[in-house]
């Protein structure tokens, strides 16, 4: 039940994601729907990837762990298999090294996007903004989108006020390239954010379709 729950969820979120207009050009094949691991928030990484629409994008955030090296090998295991992108946060060596397609700045990594772009040319490169100002500085540093957090309110416990849609929105016009909305982001949230430009939808622990039907 639990698995068929989260994978319900991710599909409503998928459906909901291709609603979205975003605004001006985005690179080609960015994903719409993204799916941040968390060692405490999401234990069952691995299982949860594999209920993935095709197409969509996980991003691996290891913090630290001692079997980051194993548990990425799986993960992108199932990306192959599943036809998924799978992106390093913050680690470009241990993107290099799983063979990923991209990595995730933390935002005061922002600035490195433009280098590691170069060096990786076929790389998706992502970057985390909590800040209108912050997602211009990342756009502005070559990365390809920008992640912004909190848009609602959430559950990680390092989540800052949360903008809400009319905030959000005016940040996606004002940043000046592709937006992701992060924290908060669950089936029912995000059909408050439709018309706001966003180039697709992030989440952690929010995808239960039992906990917020669309």
């Amino acid at each position: 039940m639990e698995g068929a729950a989260i994978s319900g969820g991710f599909w409503s979120l998928a459906r909901t994601a291709g609603l979205l207009r975003p605004r001006g050009r985005a690179r080609k094949g960015l994903p719409r729907l993204l799916f941040f691991t968390d060692p405490a928030r999401t234990p069952d990484a691995e299982g949860v990837a594999c209920t993935l629409p095709r197409g969509s994008a996980i991003v691996f955030r290891a913090f630290g762990a001692p079997d980051a090296a194993d548990q990425g090998r799986r993960l992108a295991a199932i990306a192959r298999i599943h036809g998924l992108t799978l992106l390093v946060g913050a680690d470009a060596g241990l993107a290099r090294d799983l063979g990923a397609d991209g990595v995730h700045l933390p935002e005061r990594l922002a600035h490195r996007a433009r280098r590691l772009k170069a060096a990786h040319p076929g790389w998706v490169v992502t970057a985390a903004a909590h800040s209108a100002l912050a997602a211009r500085r990342g756009l502005a540093a070559g990365a390809d989108a920008v992640v912004v957090s909190a848009v609602f309110a959430s559950n990680s416990p390092s989540a800052g006020p949360p903008l809400g849609a009319l905030r959000l929105a005016l940040l996606v016009r004002a940043a000046g390239g592709p937006v992701y909305a992060l924290g908060g982001v669950t089936n029912k949230t995000a059909r408050l954010l439709r018309e706001t430009g966003l180039v697709g939808l992030a989440a952690v622990d929010g995808l239960r379709a039992d906990r917020d039907p669309l």
